[in-house]
Order: structure tokens, then C-alpha cells, then sequence
């Protein structure tokens, strides 16, 4: 089959554009993914791997080399095999992208996310108000605030966490190309359409309303500002770039915090409540109305995760026996309430360990570090924002469980690790020339 390079090119990036921006969407985006997968088989010759984009992808791939690894390890070989499906992906995303790698246009794909997966959830947003008119009342009357994040994504088909953890990363680009707009000086109608999709972005982050969400939009927002705004402006420009960045979102938070009582009382007293009932839980009354948010119950199921783990290494449960296991153990220390809820680890370091021993944790780590490596080498502010962004979640949540945490990651390391090549290949050209 042929086709020509120019078009190639056009087709490949597409399909990049709709796999991240269907992100958020598992079965319509399974269905692109496998759709890339297939187009990219037709024209497989086109793949170049380099050695660097080899050892790269198999760091990407190294949760699945892992789950292959101990694979002997499940009791069931079907649900062995369910599990592995998940983490299928983080194979054919290094292999089709990497091995692509200087045909992905980076800031492109950026941009259009950013932009695409705003206005997708602004019309999901309209949509909840005219469909849930009887939520928005209670939001708009202060009454039931907690729930109204999660019965938002809900209405999406996402889980809140998952859900925000997108609209971070999208918040945090978006202020990258507010700062972007002014360093290059664009049209006036360009600078006021990032400013509205910022705006839009972060309003969107604070009504779903998780908190470390809201922890990596500001920590986005402080890399951006030191790689982006202190390293190119003098200090009058610096000065008055933080001060209308901080008046824009602070605006925005105070107006919403004014406006949701929930926030302040969620943020202080409801996350640290009951802290003296670690593994204790059923002596509170009414757990589910005063704890199943709280750090109290995190640091609950990571003191059950951590004395099961130790119990069972050096190689762990098994990878379709974590979640079933952990239950199993609530139950057998009378942990009525976390056994109730079934809740999973929360915590991908400890998740890892439940199931591979002590691999796990370490292929964890280099998973994620290696992103913030990538950062840190390219000095970019949006790919160490991200690892921050994902080192985060994943210490108070196991996104490497499911497809918004595992495909999200994987291809966006895979687009990341791309961008490297194509600046390490531009040094490599230019050192011979010089």
C-alpha cells in the first residue's frame, strides 16, 4: 500500500489529536486507538526505532514486562489475562509513536487538547445543567456541595480523580500558552481566546473539585512561571505577568470559594478529621458522612495494602489478585467499613507491591521518574509539570488501574519521549555542523 510521506504525516497527527482529546471517553477512544494501531500496521516499514527510542519504550512498557514477568503468579489465567489487556497499550504507544517520533508535532497536539478537551467538557457542562436542574439548585442554595463533582463526572461517565486529572493538565497547558501568547507577542484576539480557555480550564478543575488536582494546577502554574516567565522576561515584565496571573486565578478562586462553603470546611477540617482512628474506622459513626473522603481512610487502606504486602513477598499476590485479596484482608481484620466500600489501594506504589513485591514499587518509580528525567533534560515546563502532576495522583490514587490512568500516561509519555528524540536528533545535527 502507498501513500505519500505528506499525507502520512497529516493521517498520523490526526489520529494523535483524537486519542488525546477522546481521552476521557474509554470506549470511543479504544476504538481510535485500535484504529491507529491498524493504520500504522499498513505502513509499518515507515517505523524507525533508534536505539535510544528502544530503551525509552521499554521503560514505557515496563508495568506490562512486569505483569508478563510474574504473570505465573495469577491464581486464574483468565483474569490474569484481563488484567494484562489493560496495560496493553503502553506497548503499542511506544512502538507506533516512538517509533514516529519525528513526525509528531508537539505543540500542535498540545494545543489542539487543550482547546478540543475544554470545549468538550464546557458542552458536558451546559448539558448537566439542563439535564440535573435539581443539582445545580442544591449547588447554586449551598446544599450537598461534596457530591457535586462526582455526580458531574458521573453525568461524563468518568470517575472525579480521573476526570480532574485531565482538566489539571489541560489547565496547566493552557496557562503555558497564555504565557506563550504574550512571549511571542500574538494578536490581541489570540491572547484573549488562551485567557478564556485558561480561565474556562481552571474554573472547570475547581467544580469538580479534588484536591490534589487543584495542588497541580498551582504547581503547573509555579514551574510554568520559573522555566517560561523568569528565564525570558526582565523583572518589570516578571512582575506584572505574576501579577496578572495571580489576579486572574485567585479571582477565580475566591469567587468560587465564596460560593461553595463546602470548599474551605473540605480542604481543612473534613481532610484531616479523625486522624487518631487509623485502621479504626467502624468506631466513628457514620463513616460514610464524616470519612470517606478524609486522609483518615487513605492512610487506612495503605496500613492494610503495607501489612498484606509484607505478607506475601518477595513476588507479591499477583496482578488480577490485588484488588480481591485487600478486600479479603478487610474483612479478616474487621474492617467492616473499607470492606463495605471495596475500597482499592489508592496509592500505585503500594498497589504494585501488592501484586509484584518488590518489583513493583521500583518499576513504578522509574516509570514515572523517567518522565520528570525527560522534564528535566528538555528544561520543559509542561512535561515536569505533568510529572508532577502524575507522581501526585498516583501517591493518593492507583491510576495505573484502569484506562484513564493508564492509557493517558502512557501516551503521553510516548508523545514526550518523542519530542526528546526530535531535540536530542536537532543537537546530534547540530554538533556535526559546528
Amino acid at each position: 500500500m502507498n501513500i505519500s510521506e505528506k499525507n502520512f504525516n497529516k493521517i498520523f497527527n490526526i489520529f494523535l489529536f483524537l486519542i488525546a482529546s477522546t481521552m476521557i471517553f474509554r470506549k470511543p477512544c479504544t476504538w481510535i486507538i485500535i484504529g491507529f494501531v491498524l493504520f500504522n500496521l499498513c505502513f509499518i516499514k515507515k517505523l524507525k526505532h533508534t536505539r535510544l527510542a528502544i530503551l525509552l519504550g521499554l521503560v514505557i512498557a515496563s508495568p506490562l514486562l512486569l505483569e508478563i514477568l510474574l504473570f505465573w503468579n495469577n491464581d486464574s489465567f483468565g483474569e490474569g489475562l484481563k488484567s494484562m489487556e489493560k496495560s496493553i497499550s503502553l506497548l503499542l504507544f511506544p512502538v507506533f509513536i516512538l517509533g514516529n517520533y519525528k513526525r509528531v508535532q508537539f505543540i500542535k497536539l498540545l494545543q489542539f487538547y487543550s482547546y478540543t478537551t475544554t470545549v468538550i467538557v464546557l458542552f458536558f457542562f451546559i448539558r448537566f445543567i439542563v439535564v440535573y436542574p435539581d443539582l445545580i439548585d442544591k449547588y447554586l442554595g449551598g446544599t450537598d456541595l461534596w457530591e457535586m463533582g462526582y455526580s458531574f463526572s458521573n453525568s461524563i461517565g468518568i470517575h472525579a480523580p480521573a476526570l480532574n486529572m485531565h482538566l489539571a493538565f489541560v489547565a496547566i497547558i493552557s496557562m503555558y500558552f497564555v504565557v506563550y501568547s504574550f512571549r511571542k507577542n500574538e494578536n490581541v484576539a489570540y491572547k484573549l481566546l488562551r485567557i478564556l480557555v485558561l480561565a474556562l480550564s481552571f474554573f472547570f478543575v475547581l467544580f469538580v473539585n479534588t484536591r490534589m488536582a487543584l495542588f497541580n494546577v498551582i504547581a503547573g502554574t509555579i514551574i510554568i512561571f520559573f522555566y517560561e516567565v523568569i528565564r525570558y522576561y526582565n523583572f518589570k515584565k516578571v512582575a506584572a505577568i505574576i501579577t496578572f496571573g495571580a489576579v486572574l486565578l485567585g479571582g477565580i478562586l475566591f469567587l468560587f470559594i465564596k460560593n461553595n462553603p463546602y470548599m474551605k470546611e473540605k480542604y481543612s477540617t473534613v481532610t484531616f478529621a479523625y486522624m487518631d482512628k487509623v485502621g479504626k474506622l467502624d468506631e466513628i459513626e457514620n463513616p460514610e458522612a464524616k470519612v470517606f473522603n478524609s486522609f483518615v481512610t487513605r492512610v487506612s487502606i495503605w496500613k492494610s495494602a503495607w501489612e498484606l504486602s509484607l505478607d506475601h513477598l518477595p513476588f507479591g499476590v499477583g496482578a488480577s489478585d490485588g484488588k480481591p485479596e485487600l478486600f479479603k484482608y478487610y474483612k479478616q481484620t474487621n474492617q467492616h467499613f473499607l470492606a463495605k466500600y471495596e475500597f482499592p489501594t489508592h496509592n500505585q506504589f503500594l498497589d504494585f507491591l501488592l501484586k509484584f513485591g518488590i518489583l513493583g514499587p521500583m518499576v513504578v518509580f522509574l516509570y514515572i521518574f523517567t518522565i520528570g528525567y525527560l522534564g528535566y533534560d528538555l528544561k520543559n515546563a509542561i512535561i515536569l509539570s505533568f510529572f508532577i502532576l502524575f507522581l501526585t495522583s498516583n501517591l493518593t490514587d492507583d491510576f495505573l488501574l484502569r484506562f484513564d490512568g493508564i492509557a493517558f500516561s502512557g501516551f503521553w509519555f510516548s508523545v514526550f519521549g518523542s519530542f526528546w528524540l526530535q531535540e536530542k536528533a536537532t543537537a546530534c545535527k547540530e554538533r556535526l555542523i559546528a
